[in-house]
């Protein structure tokens, strides 16, 4: 059985529960990391040298970094669907869950911390404002991709959906205005609809 450390309130976990989920695998959770701890342990720095989650172990096989273990088990249990076979079809797939670590995210990153993680009496609207600033132009540009197919890769669910999908979570839970984008929105709602997405989508940020 596969075993997942990390706390479900995780972006980065909630990833990999979702993967584990939509390809039908038994796993077991163990929550670690924020106020669980653990993380810096001498047994858990083994597994993960950065003290971070969430880890996978797969049988003795060890992995860290959200995003590789969503690869690693779409093509492990669903090469040829979740995975692409194509490698230009793979590679669209892989540029998309990039994108959402090193462009969407840092870029929307102060504002959750802000709306979600700091007292309402210390937070800083002007980091909500930068923020919020960085990240619009990006959802047009996801808004534009999702108009000519109706997911991330392209004519089916694949693997890029779960970290965006997990990264727009986020984004459409903020307590603030949010501008209508009519291919987004709908996409989103088809995540949501997604039974696997139960326990991942549906939780409350933190």
């Amino acid at each position: 059985m596969l075993k997942i450390w990390g706390r479900i309130s995780s972006i980065n976990v909630r990833k990999v529960v979702w993967a584990a989920q939509e390809l039908g695998l038994a796993f077991q959770r163990f929550d670690a990391g924020g106020a669980f701890g653990i993380v810096k342990e001498p047994g858990y720095l083994r597994m993960n040298p950065n003290a971070q989650v969430p880890v996978l172990d797969d049988d003795g096989f060890v992995l860290w970094e959200s995003n590789v273990i969503v690869r690693y088990l779409c093509a492990k249990h669903a090469a040829g669907a979740f995975y692409p076979l194509d490698l230009q079809q793979r590679f669209k797939a892989e540029q998309w869950m990039d994108w959402q670590q090193t462009s969407f995210n840092p870029a929307a990153r102060n504002g959750f911390i802000q709306w979600i993680r700091t007292p309402p009496a210390q937070r800083q609207p002007g980091l909500i404002a930068q923020s919020n600033a960085a990240a619009e132009p990006l959802l047009d540009l996801l808004d534009a991709h999702l108009a000519s197919q109706p997911f991330m890769g392209g004519a089916h669910f694949g693997m890029a959906d779960i970290p965006v999908g997990c990264e727009m979570h986020r984004w459409f839970g903020l307590p603030q205005p949010r501008t209508p984008r009519p291919h987004l929105d709908a996409w989103y709602d088809r995540m949501l609809a997604r039974p696997a997405s139960a326990g991942v989508l549906d939780q409350p940020l933190a």
